[in-house]
């Protein structure tokens, strides 16, 4: 409670609150991300900054897709009067320049049909982004033998939703050929993990509120099955699974109540919640990355 309680503190403080501060981050991380994009397209913008416009189809789709998820909360949230914070987004020296985007409640939610309307609003609208960008960065990708590729680079995991894309757009990947993805695609790619992570059905995460929207107290429940399958996935998969699930732990399964806890779900919602559970299950990756040798 007391690292949850210190960032709300962080957050609701007038500086940090302040227009010029979620401004200034997304200035750093548009340069971020420039630099991450630019890297990709073979260019070293330390070396020879002047190209690093290279960056623009990268860096340009992935912050419109994490942009339209975090508008999505936005506006479902002051749709439904809750007192929210511009988008923070968050830059960092990594593969992808940034560490993502968030935004801060700074009221509470009063019933289940505003919980569902907030939560599934974000992954809702970045996954009607990331899908068509998919079809575009998959055609402007291109499929080598996998000599090409073996013991290079990155490689990336696949969910069932990018398989499907990969399929209509490049046919049937025979197992000797692999696909390098153009930087768009990388970034769709990206847009499909963010919403996955994002639905996992714990704590406060948007899964989590979508959970709890539809099956109350017992959410607690569905956290816990999900958290232990996380650390077993981490154990015989994925490593960073181990991580995320130690993060879960730490920030809490558990869902607070809304404020009329008494309230049911109309069907639309209803629907939504599912939808967007069906929407976790066809972007969820085991095992994200598979390889890194670089």
């Amino acid at each position: 409670m007391g690292l949850k309680s210190t960032f709300r503190r962080i957050l609701s403080s007038r500086g940090f609150n302040h227009p010029v501060v979620p401004a200034g981050l997304f200035a750093v991380t548009v340069l971020t991300t420039l630099v991450a994009g630019a890297l990709q397209a073979g260019v070293n913008p330390f070396e020879d900054p002047w190209k690093i416009w290279k960056g623009i189809p990268f860096s340009f789709t992935l912050l419109l897709i994490l942009g339209c998820h975090e508008l999505g909360h936005w506006l479902a949230s002051r749709r439904h009067g809750v007192d929210v914070s511009f988008p923070y987004f968050i830059p960092g020296p990594t593969l992808v320049g940034t560490f993502g985007a968030f935004i801060a409640m700074k009221s509470p939610i009063s019933d289940r049909n505003a919980l569902i309307d907030i939560g599934a609003a974000g992954p809702l609208a970045g996954l009607a982004v990331t899908i068509p960008v998919l079809f575009v960065g998959l055609a402007l990708s291109q499929v080598v033998p996998v000599v090409q590729t073996e013991g290079v680079g990155i490689h990336l995991g696949e969910c069932a939703l990018f398989s499907a894309i990969n399929w209509i757009v490049n046919g049937t990947i025979g197992p000797d050929q692999d696909v390098i993805l153009h930087p768009v695609a990388f970034a769709g790619w990206i847009g499909l993990l963010v919403t996955s992570l994002n639905l996992i059905p714990v704590g406060q995460l948007d899964g989590g509120h979508i959970v709890y929207a539809i099956f109350g107290a017992r959410q607690r429940e569905v956290a816990w099955m999900v958290v232990g399958m996380l650390l077993v996935l981490g154990i015989v998969g994925w490593e960073g699974w181990l991580i995320w699930g130690g993060i879960l732990l730490i920030l809490g399964v558990r869902h607070p109540p809304v404020i009329y806890e008494w309230g049911e779900l109309d069907n639309r919602r209803l629907a939504i919640g599912y939808l967007a559970m069906f929407c976790f299950a066809v972007t969820f990756m085991p095992i994200p990355f598979t390889s890194i040798n670089i």
